[in-house]
């Protein structure tokens, strides 16, 4: 049970309109953001960021910004977002064969050395303490510009939030997202855990 009840979607309107985004990237509003609409500056502040952090501004592909997502939610453990992030990423194209071994992103053949950059660069900049060192910045600055470089930390802060947000919150996992958790990370263990 969540800590705190999502609301119904039309509960504030304008966080509605804006929600709307959602529909795109996963096929539903998420429960995070009914939850936040209790105090709508917070969901209105949070989409408008969610919308500027994965605009497309360079190289940085939407799959691969769902894919530094995913990274860092399991870096953190969040299950709820691990679930929200794979399934973006299958509905911006991930190429099937990276949705299969995302798991092995540092080894599997369907990885690139930019993407292997990237989702390495993602892992350190979510461990506490942060571990972004000097190897994973000469890696990024090979294959990566500096405002790629931001859009990426952009989506690992993002998901830093969303992280404490949905493990904090216990929020419950929609049904199309626990699908595309099990489709993706079920054979490495995934499971709902307490976002029941």
């Amino acid at each position: 049970m969540p800590l705190v009840t999502p609301l119904d979607a039309s509960h504030d309107p304008e966080t509605r309109e804006l929600a709307a985004f959602f529909n795109e990237t996963l096929g539903f509003c998420p429960n995070s953001v009914l939850t936040m609409q209790r105090r709508p500056a917070i969901s209105k502040a949070f989409i408008n960021l969610n919308k500027a952090v994965m605009a497309n501004e360079g190289r940085v592909t939407s799959a691969l910004k769902r894919m530094i997502a995913w990274v860092s939610s399991n870096a953190t453990g969040c299950r709820y977002c691990q679930a929200h992030a794979i399934r973006a990423a299958e509905r911006y194209g991930a190429e099937q064969e990276q949705l299969d071994n995302i798991w092995e992103y540092r080894t599997h053949a369907a990885f690139n050395d930019a993407e292997r950059a990237a989702l390495d660069f993602s892992l350190a900049a979510s461990q506490v303490p942060n571990a972004v060192n000097q190897d994973i910045q000469d890696r990024l600055h090979q294959h990566w510009d500096e405002g790629e470089i931001v859009e990426m930390l952009g989506v690992i802060s993002l998901f830093g939030y969303l992280n404490r947000w949905n493990d904090s919150m216990g929020t419950t996992l929609e049904q199309d997202a626990i699908d595309s958790g099990d489709q993706y990370l079920g054979k490495h263990g995934f499971e709902v855990g307490k976002h029941v």
